[in-house]
């Protein structure tokens, strides 16, 4: 007895050890997490200069296209040349601009007589017909004022030199050339890939132009995918001859020929000749012309994350007009774009705020999850049951799950070359049954009921006829509630959405042509329009969501997952998606 007792005060000991060594971790922890917090806070706060910019006499805004356009700028990293100055900058993320900023600014420097003009440096920047538009009509009416545009690159793609075409003189290096070639858009096909690794991918969808999901089983373009993806890209390509046209003043059937010569690999002279660029200049003596339209050697200069932080006037009326970016793929519960979860909270804040008079939702969404859709359609359903007008600004895109979300607002502006429609549904469940006998795998179990198995052995069997024609079923009725939404909204029949529905992918002129958008504008236009139906004399512009965390985004850059690791992730997310999606098919355009 006396030997048990002493084992057990030994146990008692031991345990009490673990006890204090595990609290003791975890206050060390608790200890260093706080420490790394004040020190990461502390650097930003001296890092980041939150303090109002002075714009002087003699200002020229020079506008860098570079980086990735998005829609909402975020705010300022300060740890963005610390991540590049580390083995992780090869990762760090691409430089982001906003359009917000960008649009913003545009409007502040053609009213404030110290900025002589605007110069368009580089010809770098990543970005989709329509945001393109947006940003070359604010330069158009910048003109209008009197002030000037120069624009100057190494060479020009065809969107940025397309934006370029306005400047009052277009600038290229010696060395350079403007890759005025036509559009390609291409797709890349997984079908063989999958047959490689013994995975087959089950396809659901309804609508035959609905062609996400033919990378999965196709080895090419089926008809109707290669007529609409001419079609719009023939509409771009249309807009862009026009515009350069006008600005160039050459004609579309001479942009066309031009293109058949493939400028992009003659020399800078034959540029010059053909009238694409006015001026052979080194980027590097910018400097020179900068001089001579500024009429000083003493001009300044002013980039956008500066002339972003210049004082604004604000007004002081109550009346608040929302503004909400929906940007990106919809999701559920996580991810980089469109969080449902989060955006039905964000919507139920502003329409719970008795001094929003107004909501414009800015959507730019190729689609995603068609619950998550319906989530978010719902919420904004809300918003107009309480007597808020909601008008929707397409972006680049608002196709499939992002039509449906815009579909139920009381008015839609889209840009010209906005991507939009698609609307349908499909669901893509990979069959895993050849994959499992290559390397050896047997499952095997016992169940209930007839079916309670069904999940996983899609995955690891493959659907038999039953139980395919249940989840057929199911996409189906998922269409069905899709154009339900669509026809509530338009004020039309469902019928009629069918017909132009399947999964159909227009432009933003066509789009106004079939009815399921109301009218060709900018997000300046579709503010115009919510004021003028909350008849608000006056009123201020509030934006949401939040703009990202500084800190976040430095977390964000750790991320070093390789170009391969990315397209395996991208195949293992099939399996793991909503198996229900209004997603539109992914393009890349050239």
């Amino acid at each position: 007895m006396l030997f048990s007792n002493q084992n057990q005060n030994a146990d008692g000991n031991a345990q009490k050890k673990r006890n204090l060594g595990c609290l003791g971790g975890c206050l060390l922890f608790f200890a260093i997490y706080l420490v790394t917090s004040a020190v990461l806070g502390l650097l930003m706060s001296t890092m980041m200069d939150t303090s109002v910019v002075d714009v002087r006499e003699n200002t020229v805004y020079r506008l860098q296209m570079k980086g990735v356009l998005i829609e909402q700028a975020q705010e300022e990293n300060p740890f963005a040349d610390l991540m590049n100055s580390t083995p992780y900058g090869a990762y760090a993320s691409e430089q982001t601009v906003g359009l917000d900023d960008i649009l913003s600014n545009i409007r502040m420097a053609k009213n404030d007589d110290r900025i002589r003009g605007i110069w368009l440096d580089g010809a770098e920047l990543s970005m989709a017909p329509a945001s393109a538009k947006a940003i070359r009509d604010a330069l158009v009416d910048f003109k209008s004022s009197g002030k000037w545009v120069i624009a100057s690159a190494k060479s020009y793609g065809a969107t940025n030199y397309y934006v370029a075409s306005v400047a009052d003189r277009i600038c290229l290096d010696p060395t350079g050339h403007v890759n005025w070639n036509g559009l390609t858009a291409q797709k890349m096909y997984y079908t063989r890939l999958m047959e490689k690794i013994g995975v087959e991918m089950q396809v659901l969808k309804v609508g035959t132009f609905k062609s996400a999901v033919e990378p999965f089983f196709l080895t090419s373009m089926s008809d109707a995918d290669r007529l609409q993806t001419q079609q719009f890209l023939d509409g771009i390509w249309s807009e862009y001859k026009a515009a350069v046209g006008a600005s160039r003043h050459l004609s579309e059937e001479q942009l066309d020929a031009l293109a058949d010569r493939y400028m992009g690999l003659e020399p800078a002279q034959e540029q010059l000749a053909a009238g694409l660029v006015d001026t052979i200049l080194y980027t590097q003596d910018i400097d020179s012309l900068l001089r001579v339209y500024t009429g000083t050697k003493k001009y300044k200069l002013i980039t956008t994350s500066k002339l972003a932080q210049v004082e604004r006037s604000k007004s002081k009326s109550k009346n608040k007009v929302a503004v909400l970016y929906l940007s990106g793929e919809i999701t559920d519960e996580s991810g980089d774009g469109i969080v449902a979860k989060d955006a039905v909270k964000t919507i139920a804040k502003i329409r719970k705020d008795d001094e929003v008079k107004a909501l414009v939702v800015r959507v730019n969404s190729p689609g995603g999850s068609a619950d998550a859709s319906e989530q978010i359609w719902h919420a904004l359903q809300n918003v107009k049951a309480a007597g808020i007008p909601v008008v929707v600004s397409m972006g680049d895109y608002a196709a499939s799950g992002g039509y449906y979300i815009s579909c139920g607002a009381d008015y839609i502006y889209a840009e010209p070359t906005t991507i939009t429609g698609s609307i349908g549904i499909f669901g893509l469940i990979p069959n895993a049954a050849s994959l499992r006998d290559k390397i050896g795998l047997d499952i095997d179990g016992v169940s209930t009921n007839k079916h309670s198995d069904l999940e996983s052995n899609m995955v690891y069997k493959g659907m038999d006829t039953e139980e395919r024609a249940m989840m057929q079923a199911m996409i189906e009725r998922g269409y069905d509630l899709f154009t339900s939404r669509c026809a509530q909204g338009r004020h039309v029949d469902q019928d009629y959405i069918k017909s132009i529905g399947e999964g159909r992918v227009w432009l933003g002129t066509q789009g106004v042509k079939i009815g399921i958008v109301d009218e060709l504008g900018n997000i300046d236009d579709a503010i115009a329009k919510a004021v003028a139906m909350a008849d608000l004399d006056s009123y201020k512009i509030v934006y949401y969501p939040d703009k990202v965390d500084p800190l976040e985004e430095f977390l964000k850059m750790l991320d070093n997952t390789t170009e391969e690791e990315r397209m395996i992730l991208k195949i293992r997310d099939l399996a793991t998606k909503p198996r229900v999606m209004a997603l539109m098919p992914e393009v890349t355009i050239k």
